[in-house]
C-alpha cells in the first residue's frame, strides 16, 4: 500500500468523507473554513481526511478524521492521526484535543494514540444533533473530551 499524507486546503477536503465522522453538514461547514486539513492519498485519490482547528495559544482541536469505508481497517486512520500528532509536536504545540462518544471504536482509537479523558460534556449529542447518533444499537448522549499533552524535550 502506497500512502502519502499532505496538507490540503479546506476547499479540497471532501465533504462526503468528512460527513462520515460528523453527520452534521452545518457543523462541518462552520468549522471547515478555519481548519487545517491533512489528506491521506492512495493511488492519487484521497482515502482519508483530517481537520484541525486552533483553540487557545498552543492548543488545537481535532474536529474530524475519516477514512473511506472501502479502505478502512488498513491503518490509514492511524497513520493519518500519527502524522497530525507529529506535525503539531514539531511545530511546538502544547496540546491536541478531540471530542468523541463515550464508547465504541473511536474512543479506543484515540486512547491508543495517547489521548486521555479530561472532561465529560453531558448530553452533548442530544443538544447538538437533530438526528440520534447510534452505534452498536446504543444512542450516543455524552461526549468525552480527550487531550494529548505535549511535553517539552529536556
Amino acid at each position: 500500500m502506497s500512502l502519502s499524507i499532505q496538507e490540503v486546503t479546506p476547499a479540497d477536503a471532501p465533504l462526503a468523507l468528512l460527513l462520515l465522522a460528523d453527520p452534521s453538514e452545518r457543523k462541518v461547514r462552520a468549522y471547515l473554513p478555519g481548519a487545517r486539513c491533512f489528506a491521506a492519498r492512495m493511488d492519487g485519490a484521497i482515502a482519508g481526511i483530517c481537520a484541525v482547528v486552533p483553540l487557545a495559544q498552543g492548543s488545537h482541536e481535532l474536529m474530524n478524521i475519516a477514512v473511506d469505508p472501502a479502505r478502512q481497517q488498513r491503518g490509514i486512520g492511524t497513520r493519518l492521526l500519527a502524522h497530525v500528532i507529529d506535525t503539531y509536536r514539531r511545530e511546538g504545540a502544547q496540546r491536541l484535543e478531540v471530542g468523541t462518544g463515550t464508547f465504541g471504536y473511536p474512543l479506543a482509537f484515540y486512547q491508543r494514540q495517547g489521548f486521555r479523558v479530561f472532561q465529560v460534556d453531558r448530553d452533548f449529542f442530544l443538544r447538538n444533533y437533530d438526528e440520534a447518533i447510534v452505534e452498536d444499537g446504543i444512542q450516543h448522549r455524552d461526549m468525552l473530551r480527550l487531550a494529548l499533552d505535549y511535553h517539552p524535550a529536556y
